[in-house]
Order: structure tokens, then C-alpha cells, then sequence
């Protein structure tokens, strides 16, 4: 199992692949606070519950000085059609080899009712403009997530 990042760690820098077939870095958004969030699968139930949430709350995210990211194994087509589908409207990124995963410690053993396997694990990381770890959340629910995140961050 990865190791999980703490508050003041610093988070793993990455380059990934986006939706549009460009890439995004950690570094570009470096000054601002970003919200790092973790999702199993596109297109599935809970991801889409949790990707939509996170639209859906984008506005007042974004007043309050976070930007969004989203991260998955999925290849960069399989999200762009998600993105489409869902009329996302942040990053989202592709982590086919879950190296990104791994250094973040949202990669690793998990339980899916009663089966144990390696995978991503539903996490958010949430780094500051130093680019430090300012709040670590691993096993998340998909639903209710985001709001539990909002108070989490005092803006609710």
C-alpha cells in the first residue's frame, strides 16, 4: 500500500493527460488552493454521484479560491466522453498506470464487499498555494462527499 499524505507534506508533483488532449500539471496552479479529488471508475454510479456533486458546487469552490481536479486510471477518451455526458466542467485527468495514485497513497488494497483487490482508492487531497497538503481524506463516500468537504473547509 502507498504511503498517505498528511497535513504539511508536500504534495507529489504530476504532468497528466486531460479530457481535451492537452496536459495539466500540479505546478500550474501553484498560488491558488487546489482541491485534488480521486474516483475510481468514469461513468459509474458513484463517480458519477461525486463528479457531478463537485459541478454542481464548483461556483461556490471556486468563490471561496479552489480550483478542481479530478483523477482517475481512466484512459483520457473514456473521460472526455464522461466530461461530455456529465457537462463537467473542471479538469478532469488521466492516470492509466496510477503512478500519480500511488504517490498521492490513493492507490492500494481495498475491500468492495467482502473481496480484497488493488485499486484506486476515493480520496481528496486538498493542497495550499506553497503547494503543501492542507487536508487528507482517504475511503471517502461518494455521496455527501462534497459537503462534508465544504464544512471540512470551513465554508459552510
Amino acid at each position: 500500500m502507498s504511503n498517505r499524505l498528511s497535513t504539511g507534506d508536500t504534495a507529489p508533483d504530476f504532468t497528466l493527460d486531460d479530457a481535451t488532449g492537452g496536459t495539466v500539471s500540479l505546478a500550474d496552479y501553484r498560488g491558488g488552493n487546489v482541491v485534488v479529488y480521486f474516483y475510481p471508475a468514469a461513468a459509474t454510479p458513484g463517480c458519477t454521484t461525486e463528479a457531478c456533486d463537485f459541478r454542481d458546487n464548483l461556483n461556490s469552490l471556486k468563490s471561496a479560491g479552489y480550483t478542481v481536479l479530478g483523477i482517475s486510471p481512466d484512459p483520457a477518451k473514456k473521460i472526455a466522453k464522461f466530461t461530455e455526458d456529465q457537462s463537467l466542467n473542471f479538469p478532469l485527468l488521466s492516470d492509466e498506470d496510477h503512478s500519480v495514485a500511488e504517490a498521492w497513497g490513493a492507490w492500494g488494497e481495498k475491500n468492495n464487499y467482502g473481496k480484497v483487490t488493488q485499486g484506486l482508492i476515493r480520496s481528496t487531497v486538498v493542497v495550499d498555494a506553497e503547494g503543501k497538503v492542507a487536508l487528507a481524506q482517504y475511503n471517502v463516500r461518494a455521496k455527501g462527499h462534497v459537503n462534508k468537504l465544504r464544512r471540512d473547509l470551513g465554508l459552510d
